[in-house]
């Protein structure tokens, strides 16, 4: 879990992006978002779900850097706001 949260926390991304992403986290719904922006049915854990989203993130993040037109700045705030909930959800679980 360590290795997760340090990954999170390395993220740098623009400001704006943060602060829109920490806007959103409070209407977190675990199946509803993580079913629209991972697919499928059942959620995975949400270390699983870290790591995926932080792949996803990862390319959406270069898309930015490199002015790609199909760059969509809505879906890398949902994303982040999928990445920000389920760290919350490792890090209750890692308290419990």
């Amino acid at each position: 879990m360590k290795d997760l949260f340090s990954m999170i926390s390395a993220l740098r991304r623009p400001r704006l992006l943060i602060s829109a992403a920490r806007h959103g986290v409070a209407d977190y719904e675990r199946t509803r978002h993580l079913k629209r922006v991972l697919g499928g049915f059942n959620p995975p854990t949400p270390g699983a779900a870290v790591m995926r989203l932080l792949e996803i993130e990862r390319g959406l993040n270069a898309a930015r850097n490199d002015g790609d037109a199909t760059y969509d700045v809505a879906k890398h705030v949902d994303i982040l706001i999928a990445i920000m909930g389920e760290a919350r959800l490792l890090r209750r679980q890692e308290t419990s």
